[in-house]
């Protein structure tokens, strides 16, 4: 509204004759055009031709607007305003032809010319950018003459239309400042990444600082005018460490730093790089996990070290005993580079020594026969080779407690074990006790163990060894380990062995010819008669009798076996009589054997009719079967047959006939 004010005004000042014509004064920047005659140059001769006139000498914002670029491209914002809508003339020389619409330049919203100010770039003012030395895009060479002063166009929205001059790299990285700066500020640089340059930063370098790579000394950067030297980012020397690095080994070791070391740190080297095998000395197990300052010391100060034996880096701990057939050898010989343990000194090897290696020794660790122990005299670590071996007792206590003195170890024992006793019955039998039968199948210890069942404990007071086996045991007889099932009033002056042997207590050795030595002796029949059917006790069960069973810490619980039968020696004591007391009245009382032998009862008697009755057999009657004059009767005891009394007279038995003649 203003604006129109002055317009308005211009036109009612006095004014020359041209200014009856023109509604005013035009502005300095178009005073070339004044006069009448000029007035289409701008206007045209409709009022819609105006807007295509200013841009025949505002070239550039045409160009703005052809590229969408700029305020004049922002549909938006100017809709279908003409260019007089913003920038009408006619008001005077000074008169200002840009209508900001917040009032002044500085309320202008950046964003409406496609270019947001952010960062720093909002506190800068605007004149401040607005410069004829930064106006030096397309559009700037296309705005009218002259181009001096401030200007709206022909600024350029890369870095370096503008910061050219503030460039600290001094255009080594090129014009894409926006690769690693952004607008907040120059410093740091978010958007680098050593990683996308030509040399990542890896291991240690990630830790350097940034100035000590890029203000090194070896660059020779120039102090500015204030003092100040600025990094350089390119070019910069990284063919080789050494380009950063001096050299420790100095010169002494051909090829690149690479090849040993890597950026972990200069103590770290990587065995994959420096290719040990090429040289004379190729390193073999434990050489290859060795630090590389163990052989050749800080600083690579030996670079070829003497390798000549295994003595030139290593101490002997064998204190020079290692020799064969009075030849020194080398550690070589018998170790080997994956480690000093296990040595690779074989079993063959060891039977060429003085001590052969047999049974166990053969499973036993070199370590534990030959001990490491600390030198007295230099305090260093030795392991002794050659052992002195007088016995079994060089290297192991006597388990026994010294109860065999005048016996060796090998006496009784092997390298085969300790608990493979050799000695066998033959060797036992030398001590006045033979192993035989059951006893050649016990174990040792049941007998001379500390741990004896069945048996009376040994006792305390003896020194028995840490094997805890005592040898001189006090049971030599039967009874001093066996408990005895015979009643003592039966067993008489008999030992075990009579009847026993060792093989088992049932069955008893006792046959039918030994039973003759005692006072029954066993004939005929009764020779088939089983012993338990006169023995009382025999008829337990054999699972009584299971092994330690007769022992005497088992003898309470034994079956008690009587060794005479409980009925006597006569035949009535074991047998009934089938005659009652037909018998008793003779002078033997009826005793079975007058008339009976042991064969068998019925079939063999020493009977004599003649001898033994009162009524002998003559004539017809030796032919008379028995059956005829004894006859058997069947009672409520069973059947009895009658021996006596029996008739004499003839008249008593042959009455049937003497009648029979008569009639």
């Amino acid at each position: 509204m203003c604006r129109l004010l002055l317009v308005a005004a211009a036109i009612l000042l006095p004014v020359s004759l041209s200014a009856q014509i023109s509604p005013g004064p035009l502005a300095r920047a178009h005073q070339l055009l004044e006069g009448p005659t000029n007035c289409t140059t701008c206007h045209g001769r409709a009022a819609e031709a105006m807007p295509k006139l200013c841009l025949t000498c505002h070239r550039e914002i045409g160009w703005l607007k052809a590229g969408a670029r700029g305020l004049h491209a922002n549909a938006a914002v100017m809709g279908s305003k003409t260019c007089g809508t913003c920038h009408p003339d006619h008001a005077g020389r000074d008169f200002d032809l840009i209508e900001w619409a917040a009032g002044e330049e500085a309320q202008f919203d950046h964003r409406r010319a496609g270019w947001p100010l952010e960062g720093k770039h909002r506190q800068v003012a605007c004149l401040d950018c607005h410069r004829t030395e930064f106006r030096g895009g397309p559009a700037a060479v296309l705005a009218p003459a002259p181009r001096h002063g401030p200007g709206w166009t022909g600024l350029e929205t890369t870095c370096v239309s503008c910061h050219r001059r503030d460039d600290p790299h001094d255009n080594a990285l090129g014009n894409n400042c926006a690769r690693c700066h952004d607008v907040r500020d120059w410093a740091p640089a978010p958007g680098f990444d050593h990683a996308d340059s030509r040399y990542p930063l890896t291991g240690a370098h990630q830790q350097v600082d940034c100035a000590t790579c890029h203000l090194a000394k070896s660059l020779d950067i120039a102090s500015g005018p204030d003092g100040t030297r600025v990094p350089r980012y390119r070019p910069l020397p990284f063919a080789d460490c050494a380009s950063c690095h001096a050299d420790p080994h100095r010169g002494r070791l051909p090829g690149t730093c690479s090849s040993c070391h890597v950026t972990r740190g200069f103590n770290v080297i990587d065995p994959r790089g420096f290719n040990h095998t090429a040289t004379r000395y190729p390193l073999l197990g434990k050489h290859r996990s060795t630090g590389c300052e163990a052989c050749h010391g800080s600083n690579m100060a030996t670079p070829r070290p003497a390798f000549g034996t295994c003595a030139t880096c290593h101490a002997d701990v064998h204190e020079g005993a290692g020799f064969s057939e009075g030849s020194k050898l080398d550690c070589s010989a018998c170790h080997r580079e994956q480690g000093f343990r296990p040595a690779t000194f074989t079993l063959a090897q060891h039977q060429e020594t003085a001590f052969v290696l047999q049974g166990q020794h053969t499973t036993v660790p070199c370590a534990q026969c030959h001990k490491s122990t600390t030198s007295v005299s230099t305090g260093n670590l030795t392991v002794p080779l050659k052992m002195t071996v007088t016995g079994c007792n060089s290297c192991h206590a006597d388990p026994h407690g010294g109860q065999l003195k005048s016996a060796t170890c090998t006496s009784c024992h092997s390298d085969a074990g300790w608990a493979r006793v050799r000695f066998d019955s033959g060797e036992h039998a030398r001590t006045g006790f033979v192993l035989d039968g059951a006893h050649a199948t016990i174990t040792c210890a049941r007998c001379h163990g500390p741990e004896r069942p069945g048996l009376p404990p040994l006792g305390p007071g003896r020194e028995d060894g840490s094997a805890g086996i005592r040898f001189q045991v006090p049971e030599v007889s039967c009874a001093a380990c066996h408990g005895d099932p015979h009643p003592s009033s039966a067993a008489d002056s008999l030992s075990c062995s009579a009847c026993h042997g060792t093989t088992s207590f049932r069955p008893a050795q006792v046959g039918v010819a030994e039973h003759g030595a005692f006072t029954f002796v066993l004939d005929g029949a009764h020779r088939a008669v089983a012993c338990v059917n006169c023995h009382t006790g025999l008829s337990t069960s054999d699972t009584v009798w299971r092994a330690g069973a007769t022992l005497i810490g088992a003898a309470a619980s034994m079956p008690v076996i009587d060794l005479h039968a409980a009925q006597g020696t006569t035949c009535a004591g074991c047998h009934v009589t089938p005659h009652g007391d037909q018998f008793t009245s003779r002078a033997d009382h009826g005793a079975c054997e007058t008339c009976h032998v042991t064969a068998s009862f019925t079939d063999t008697l020493r009977f004599d009719h003649a001898r033994n009755s009162t009524f002998p057999l003559t004539g017809a009657h030796a032919t008379v079967a028995c059956a005829r004059c004894h006859r058997t009767e069947v009672s409520e005891n069973g059947p009895r047959t009658t021996y006596r009394p029996i008739a004499h007279r003839c008249e008593d038995c042959h009455r049937d006939q003497r009648e029979g003649q008569g009639q």
